[in-house]
């Protein structure tokens, strides 16, 4: 590591302001250029990009990189865009398995993307509509993987509110779906 850049890293676990924003000024478009090398989206790339420094502000104390300060934003960025990347592909991979467990109530087959792509849209908008808890929930469950449990201990919340809030949400996307299962009235819970 250079002189500099331990002289900033050290300033910057002592709560200097100036020394971050120094830093954030002189990695932050190249930074952003990396990102968007990798995920194809400038707008993604710049919020992947702000919340790394907003996270590395926030834990500047426990901040010891063993590469140099350059080596560690640029890996560190590379491995949250391939991180949202993989994201993604569960987003996408999750609106698939929807589609596959709807299939056979379906009142006509879906097998177009646009339709998938539409599909897709219906659920997120669903989700948007709901209590924030509930969808960020139902999110951790389906489109992160994570078991009740763990999603109850990162919400600070009990087994039985998480399973009531994915009674909730499922609920409201079955309503919401009903189009696409040719059912008339919700599933109830």
């Amino acid at each position: 590591m250079n002189l500099t850049d331990y002289y900033i890293q050290k300033k910057i676990e002592d709560g200097d302001i100036g020394a971050f924003e120094q830093l954030f000024s002189k990695y932050y478009d190249p930074l952003c250029r990396h990102a968007n090398s990798i995920v194809r989206d400038m707008d993604m790339a710049e919020d992947l990009v702000q919340e790394f420094f907003y996270q590395f502000w926030k834990n500047r104390e426990s901040f010891s990189p063993k590469l140099s300060l350059n080596a560690y934003l640029y890996h560190s960025i590379r491995n949250n865009a391939l991180h949202y990347l993989e994201h993604l592909t569960v987003r996408k991979n999750y609106a698939a398995h929807v589609l596959n467990e709807f299939h056979e109530m379906l009142a006509g087959p879906v097998s177009t993307d646009i339709e998938l792509h539409d599909l897709s849209n219906l659920i997120n908008a669903t989700l948007d509509t709901m209590p924030q808890r509930c969808a960020r929930i139902f999110r951790m469950n389906r489109f992160e993987g994570m078991k009740y449990h763990e999603i109850a201990a990162a919400l600070a919340v009990s087994v039985k509110t998480v399973e009531a809030d994915m009674g909730k949400a499922l609920q409201m996307l079955r309503a919401a779906l009903k189009e696409y299962t040719g059912n008339e009235t919700p599933v109830s819970k």
